[in-house]
């Protein structure tokens, strides 16, 4: 007998902001290719991620958090991002949260999601947390091809969801090769690395209008990794609050990037932060 046809296909991650997409992405590949925090607005890219299964291959794209207030340039171009990502793909993930109530919020995104005709996945994440509110997701469950309650965070219930995404997945060719599990380079891996430190450790001081930028990556003589980068912010005063008293702040941050960096490249890094001022790095953004 001739062997089952294997599966291939693009199946994007759609939730409202900060039910842990990014997380769920990370668990299923298997490592950290998405960055994550507690706060909204944390993804801002469609960041790819590649799971090699015997029957077949998934590449998942995690998408920004859909937001329905829009109160800047930037929240504006994430929505963006994340309603082009409906397009062309083979499956959809909604990821809930079952911790949280429904709300306005919750219905807008599920509107966008039902609108779709391709097959579709209900995710109630974080039960580790709590299954508060599981009853309101599922009173939608008739309009999904399955619902799967799991944990991100502890590995929970992921197994069964890869058999279910690999069920409704087409038969082909896979997208990616055996030895590649994101569409993440180098410098942007690093770049995201730092703005994730940058959230944990301003915590609620410093506005979602913050970036970072490396502009040099070079392995020195010696094997150490030179890394140049600059934190990007909006006006003087908030270049001040990352900066610190005698420097602390910025130090911090650059001192738990560059630990990261090298527990997972295995290098010695000598990471080179500084923060500038760029009122309008924003309207670049795309």
């Amino acid at each position: 007998m001739s062997e089952p046809l294997k599966k291939s296909g693009l199946v994007v991650l759609v939730g409202r902001s900060n039910v842990g997409k990014s997380t769920l992405l990370n668990s299923l590949v298997g490592t950290k290719v998405a960055i994550t925090t507690s706060k909204p607005q944390t993804t801002r890219n469609i960041i790819q991620g590649v799971i090699h299964d015997p029957r077949g291959q998934i590449v998942f794209a995690d998408t920004p958090g859909i937001f329905t207030q829009v109160p800047d340039l930037l929240t504006s171009k994430l929505n963006e991002k994340a309603r082009d990502a409906f397009e062309g793909v083979d499956a959809l993930l909604y990821v809930v949260d079952s911790t949280r109530h429904v709300g306005d919020e919750e219905t807008a995104v599920h509107r966008m999601v039902k609108q779709s005709t391709k097959p579709k996945i209900m995710v109630i994440n974080k039960i580790d947390s709590g299954r508060q509110y599981v009853d309101e997701y599922l009173s939608w469950r008739d309009e999904f091809d399955a619902v799967i309650e799991v944990s991100a965070l502890q590995n929970k219930n992921l197994k069964e969801l890869v058999s279910k995404i690999i069920d409704v997945l087409p038969v082909g060719e896979p997208l990616y090769p055996p030895d590649q599990i994101t569409n993440v380079d180098n410098k942007f891996w690093i770049q995201e690395l730092i703005r994730e430190k940058v959230f944990i450790g301003m915590h609620d001081e410093i506005p979602y209008s913050t970036s970072v930028q490396v502009d040099e990556v070079d392995r020195r003589k010696d094997g150490t990794v030179y890394i140049k980068a600059s934190v990007l912010t909006t006006a003087p005063r908030y270049k001040k609050m990352l900066i610190g008293h005698n420097a602390d702040k910025v130090r911090g941050i650059g001192r738990a990037a560059r630990k990261e960096i090298e527990m997972v490249t295995g290098d010695k890094v000598f990471l080179d932060l500084d923060v500038q001022v760029d009122e309008r790095w924003a309207e670049r953004f795309d």
